[in-house]
């Protein structure tokens, strides 16, 4: 596991394996870190897959809404490098630092943050990020240990994506205000160009 910032991770819920690498290559070629394909997309392993095959070795491609170790391991076996959960649980954590994955739980309190850092997490999903919010965030970095990454996720767009990087987030996920499905790359890239200067 490593601590590094996260930066910006493109959420594709909903995208297709026939979609998944040119939006990818999209977002990519905008300057994001990281794609995330939710586990409730269509064939959503496939496009994983795809993604991974298409890209070089040490891109990060992600799986989202992940509920237990069983899809952590079939996650894995597709390629993703990163394991996104919209809950805390700790064996799903700990099955992803076993495998040497990344490991992004979502949280919404204090105590679950606390409980997924115990579980080997090193950056928590701050999720919703609308329930938590930027007063939030600070006050839960005042107490978590250094140089845990906070990585607010759901309602974060390009109106208030600058505020969550001045008030210290490590990075964020962004879903809708980026893509949807049947969007064009070209049009998913040009948003994410927009977000990528915002964000730096």
């Amino acid at each position: 596991m490593t601590s590094r910032p996260t930066g910006l991770v493109a959420i594709l819920r909903g995208v297709s394996p026939a979609d998944a690498v040119a939006v990818a290559e999209a977002v990519f070629a905008a300057g994001f870190d990281a794609v995330e394909v939710p586990l409730n997309s269509p064939d959503p392993l496939e496009s994983i897959r795809r993604i991974r095959a298409a890209g070089p070795a040490g891109r990060r491609v992600g799986a989202g809404t992940v509920l237990t170790p069983d899809d952590v391991r079939r996650a894995a076996d597709a390629g993703a490098s990163l394991i996104v959960s919209p809950n805390t649980r700790a064996d799903v954590v700990a099955e992803t630092v076993r495998l040497g994955l990344e490991s992004y739980p979502g949280a919404a309190t204090p105590t679950e943050a606390f409980a997924a850092l115990e579980a080997g997490a090193r950056a928590i999903k701050l999720f919703p990020s609308t329930a938590v919010g930027i007063d939030g965030m600070r006050a839960w970095a005042s107490v978590l240990p250094p140089g845990t990454g906070l990585v607010p996720v759901g309602g974060v767009d390009a109106a208030n994506l600058a505020d969550w990087a001045r008030a210290g987030a490590s990075g964020a996920g962004i879903g809708t205000s980026l893509y949807r499905p049947g969007d064009a790359p070209d049009v998913v890239g040009a948003r994410a160009a927009h977000l990528v200067g915002i964000w730096r």
